[in-house]
């Protein structure tokens, strides 16, 4: 069985650390797996197919700026990759994330359904469902339901259009394409998703959960123990801190926890490292993106507690891994973020309140139920190979039809 996963990277970032996971248990289960992707590099091992280039990036950019028109543009590189999977002929496609800037989606759905190709895809986001964005959580904005119109957000989240609002003609043709597969199962990763995509145009779809696997052997706590570290570490850690990750969250809590707590704060561009130490003179560390992952994993045993304070998320992998790390984790209520979080492993306060997120750090103290082993014990749950292997039972379901 040929199987291709279709993604903006591959080996990098959560989504594209996800397919290189699913390329492996895949080739060690006797199929046959490719990626193809977007953007950046590929691990030499994987069998891959570079759709985008730095050029027809810019141009799809340049299209999105002025026409708002995200997923629509590279035509040609498209073309080339359609060809390429003349050569593949698939038996599935996987898709993860189209938005990015390197594929067009009405060319890809097309042949689709001209080839008549069975189709999995994992949603890691909401942008498969609605006319302009990849979440609507943080805006506040249910229109997506009925149809999007008057993007309230267009200008300012991803995929940013500058200069048009195009999401009432987006939500039509997206409409009109993603509902023409005859054979598609629909993935996300939380419950919290799920019940989105049942609310959408794509709810005649079979859909079914499949939370993220994290790598137990790399995220597991180290020598040190989370309750010893003086001063306490609050941890965070992001991808990118954009205002949705709840960065200004941290700056609050430095102003309320006294001396025997030390913030670190992971993945901080240098300009925001600047603006946080004028603002708290120096005290918080903060360190820029780690692609080093046991680098992670020893930041993540020493901390005290991590507190992810996203004010939007599907089903946030680093929750994951600072469990399997033995750290409980503060969340706040939003979005698939809580739905790792056990009384047992962590506290859920509400979204946007960080008045309780001062009050859950304190209260972990004093907390008996909540201990490394125990936290750890929580994340055994979301082991890579045992979750990804859902996909193999998938596949070959799907391929019954």
């Amino acid at each position: 069985m040929k199987i291709v996963q279709i993604n903006t990277v591959c080996g990098t970032g959560s989504t594209g650390k996800i397919a290189a996971s699913l390329y492996n248990i895949s080739l060690l289960d006797g199929l046959t797996p490719f990626i193809a992707y977007g953007r950046g590099k590929a691990p030499v091992n994987i069998q891959s197919y570079k759709i985008g280039n730095p050029f027809d990036f810019g141009c799809h950019v340049i299209v999105n700026f002025f026409e708002g028109k995200s997923g629509f543009g590279s035509k040609h590189v498209t073309k080339r990759f359609l060809k390429w999977l003349d050569t593949i002929k698939p038996d599935i496609l996987h898709l993860h994330n189209l938005h990015g800037f390197y594929i067009h989606v009405g060319m890809l759905f097309e042949y689709i359904k001209g080839h008549n190709i069975s189709v999995v895809w994992t949603m890691h986001d909401c942008w498969p469902l609605t006319g302009q964005c990849a979440h609507f959580d943080y805006a506040e904005c249910n229109k997506w339901k009925t149809s999007c119109f008057s993007c309230p957000i267009y200008r300012t989240n991803y995929p940013y259009s500058l200069f048009k609002d195009n999401s009432k003609q987006n939500y039509i043709v997206k409409r009109e394409t993603f509902t023409k597969v005859r054979n598609m199962i629909i993935v996300t990763p939380s419950n919290w998703l799920a019940s989105v995509v049942k609310q959408s145009f794509l709810s005649n779809y079979p859909i079914v959960v499949i939370p993220n696997g994290i790598d137990l052997d790399i995220f597991k706590p180290f020598p040190s123990s989370v309750m010893q570290c003086n001063p306490k570490i609050i941890l965070g850690v992001a991808n990118i801190w954009s205002p949705q990750k709840g960065l200004n969250f941290f700056l609050e809590l430095y102003k309320m926890l006294d001396s025997s707590y030390q913030i670190v704060l992971i993945g901080v561009n240098r300009k925001q490292e600047k603006q946080i130490r004028k603002m708290s003179n120096g005290s918080i560390i903060t360190l820029t993106r780690t692609a080093n992952q046991t680098e992670l994993a020893r930041w993540y045993s020493r901390a005290y507690a991590y507190v992810n304070p996203t004010l939007e998320d599907t089903f946030p992998t680093t929750n994951l891994e600072a469990l399997a790390c033995g750290t409980p984790v503060i969340t706040f209520n939003t979005g698939g973020s809580p739905e790792s979080i056990t009384s047992k492993c962590g506290l859920v306060v509400d979204k946007g309140n960080v008045s309780q997120l001062y009050a859950a750090i304190l209260s972990l103290e004093k907390n008996s139920e909540i201990t490394s082993s125990s936290c750890r014990e929580c994340a055994l749950a979301y082991d890579k190979d045992k979750n990804f292997d859902k996909y193999l039972h998938l596949y070959r379901e799907l391929i019954k039809y």
